[in-house]
C-alpha cells in the first residue's frame, strides 16, 4: 500500500473517541478525597515514589512524584498482547543493533544533518573499524504503547527505548501503592485486576546476569548518570536492589565528565576508574546533546565503547533505538530481514502506527504533502530522547513548510497520531490542592524487556514488567521526569 493510499484511510475524529469506564464511582465525597490524598502523598514519600525538585532543588529533599490517585482502566487483551510481543521486540532490536548495513542505510541521511546522531555514528564506525572488544551486549528496553480508539481499541507502539529506559524502579512501587489505595477505598475485591509488576527485579537481574558473564567478581557495575539527577529514587532503587539480590556486586555512579577526567583502559582494554574495573555500564545519561558539555565527554563515550565492559546500551543498540530506524522498520519487507517467522512479523506489524520518512524521494514528498494538508493527523518526531521534543497539531504544518526545502527534514520522521480513549481521574502533584479536581486523561503503557547476546545468538530474553504514565488529555507530551505526566497503574478491564 502506498503512502497516498494510507493517507486516504482517515482515522475517526478525536471528538468520537470514547471514555474508558471509571473503575470506582467518581467524584469521591470531599472529606474522603482529602483524607485519601493526604495518605497517598505520605505513602509515596515514605516508599520512594519521589523525585528531586527541578525548581526547589536540594540533594537533601524529595518531593513525591506526580501520580494518578486511582489506577486507570486498560484493556486486558491489549495488555496481554503487549507482554507477549516483548520477547519478539527484544529479538528484533537485538538483531537490528547487530546489522551494520541496515543501521548505516537507515541513518545515512540523518547523520548528515543531525549533529548528535552523527557523533554517535562516528563512534559506532570507529569501534567497528577497530574490532569490537566486547561482543556481548545488554539490552534493557522499554516499548511504549497507547490504545488507539481509531483502530478499534488496539495498542499502537509510540516508540521503543534502548537507552535509559526509566521508571522500572518507581513503577514497581506504584503498583503496590494502588493496591493500598483500592483497599483504603473499600475495594479489596478489585485487587485481582491490578497485574503483578516485577520490573525492578527483572531489570536488575539482567544487569547481574551481564556482570556474571563479564566473569570478574571484583568488577563493578557502573551507572553513568547526569550531572544533576532529579529522578534519583528510580536510579537508586536499581542500585539497592542489585546489592540485595547479589550482595557481592558493588555499584558505582559516575558522570560523563568523571569518565573524561579519570577513566582509562587497561592492557586488555578493561575500563578503569578510581581503582575500579567496570564490568557493566548502565547508561542513565548520554542520550541527549546537553549531556556532552565538550569534546572530552564525547571522547569518554568512545573510550567506554572501546572497552571490555558490557554496555547497556552499546553504541549500536543506542543507534537502533533512534526514531529513523523505527520508521525504516515500518517499511514493507523490513521486518522479514530480522524475524524469520511470518507470525512474528505479523504481530509486530499490527502494533506499528503509520510511520513516514521525510527523505528527498517520492515517498518523502508525499509525506511532506500529507503533513501540510492534514497536520493534526500527525506527530513530527526528531532523533531525541527524554520528552518535550515532538511537534503536534497545526505546528506540524508550519515546521514542515519551514524545512521542506532543507536537508534538516531528513532528521525527522512523521508518525500517525494515536488517539487514545479518555479516562477520568484525580492527578496529584506536589504543591497542589488537598482536593484535586477530576480531569480527563490519556495513558501510555511501557513494557520492559531484557535481552543479552552477541551478533550470533541471543542467550537471555525476558519480558520483565511494566509501567503506566498518564497525562492530562490536553497535554501533548507526557514525560514524568519532564514534569508533564504522572505515574499510574493499569487496571485491567474486559
Amino acid at each position: 500500500m502506498s503512502v497516498s493510499q494510507l493517507a486516504a484511510k482517515k482515522p475517526k475524529m478525536a471528538e468520537e473517541i470514547k471514555h474508558l469506564p471509571m473503575i470506582v464511582p467518581l467524584p469521591l465525597p470531599e472529606e474522603q478525597l482529602k483524607e485519601i490524598v493526604e495518605k497517598s502523598k505520605d505513602w509515596a514519600l515514605m516508599h520512594g515514589a519521589a523525585m528531586r525538585s527541578k525548581t526547589q532543588f536540594s540533594e537533601d529533599a524529595l518531593f513525591f512524584a506526580p501520580f494518578v490517585l486511582i489506577p486507570s482502566a486498560f484493556p486486558r487483551k491489549e495488555f496481554a498482547k503487549a507482554l507477549e510481543i516483548q520477547l519478539i521486540l527484544n529479538e528484533l532490536m537485538h538483531k537490528v543493533a547487530h546489522d551494520r548495513r541496515f543501521l548505516t542505510e537507515s541513518l545515512k541521511e540523518t547523520i548528515k544533518v543531525d549533529e548528535f546522531t552523527g557523533n554517535l555514528f562516528r563512534i559506532y564506525e570507529t569501534v567497528l573499524g577497530e574490532g569490537l572488544t566486547q561482543r556481548t551486549t545488554l539490552g534493557l528496553l522499554r516499548s511504549d504503547y497507547m490504545v488507539n480508539a481509531s483502530s478499534t481499541d488496539k495498542i499502537k507502539q509510540v516508540e521503543i527505548n534502548t537507552i535509559a529506559s526509566s521508571f522500572g524502579g518507581i513503577g514497581t512501587n506504584i503498583t503496590v501503592f494502588h493496591r493500598y489505595i483500592l483497599q483504603e477505598l473499600g475495594h479489596s475485591d478489585m485487587l485481582k485486576n491490578l497485574p503483578e509488576n516485577n520490573a525492578l527485579e527483572g531489570l536488575c537481574s539482567g544487569m547481574i546476569e551481564a556482570w556474571k558473564i563479564y566473569g570478574k567478581p571484583e568488577a563493578v557495575i557502573m551507572f553513568l548518570i547526569e550531572d544533576i539527577t532529579y529522578n534519583i529514587c528510580d536510579q537508586r532503587f536499581h542500585e539497592f536492589k542489585i546489592r540485595e539480590m547479589c550482595p557481592q556486586v558493588r555499584v558505582i555512579r559516575r558522570t560523563l565528565t568523571d569518565m573524561a577526567e579519570r577513566a582509562s583502559l587497561g592492557p586488555k582494554k578493561q575500563l578503569l576508574i578510581d581503582e575500579c574495573e567496570v564490568g557493566v555500564i548502565y547508561f542513565r545519561a548520554g542520550y541527549e546533546p546537553g549531556h556532552y558539555h565538550s569534546q572530552k565527554e564525547w571522547d569518554a563515550r568512545l573510550l567506554m565503547e572501546r572497552s571490555l565492559a558490557i554496555k547497556s546500551p552499546s553504541i549500536h543498540y543506542h543507534l537502533a533505538g533512534t526514531k529513523k530506524v523505527q520508521q525504516t522498520l515500518a517499511k514493507p519487507g523490513a521486518l522479514d530481514q530480522f524475524l524469520n517467522d511470518p507470525s512474528k512479523v505479523e504481530k509486530v506489524k499490527q502494533i506499528f502506527a503509520g510511520l513516514y520518512s521525510l527523505d528527498f524521494d517520492e515517498l518523502g514528498e508525499q509525506a511532506i504533502q500529507m503533513a501540510i494538508d492534514d497536520p493534526e493527523r500527525f506527530v513530527l518526531k526528531p532523533q531525541r530522547e527524554g520528552g518535550g521534543n515532538n511537534v503536534y497539531g497545526l505546528e506540524v504544518r508550519d515546521a514542515v513548510k519551514k524545512m521542506k526545502d532543507s536537508e534538516e527534514r531528513t532528521a525527522w520522521i512523521l508518525m500517525e497520531r494515536i488517539h487514545p480513549p479518555l479516562s477520568t481521574g484525580y492527578m496529584v502533584r506536589p504543591g497542589g490542592s488537598k482536593a484535586p479536581q477530576l480531569v480527563d486523561m490519556v495513558s501510555e503503557l511501557g513494557i520492559f524487556g531484557v535481552v543479552i547476546g552477541d551478533a550470533e545468538k541471543i542467550t537471555y530474553n525476558k519480558q520483565v514488567g511494566h509501567m503506566l504514565r498518564t497525562k492530562v488529555a490536553t497535554a501533548n507530551e507526557g514525560g514524568v521526569a519532564a514534569g508533564l505526566g504522572a505515574l499510574d497503574s493499569p487496571y485491567l478491564i474486559d
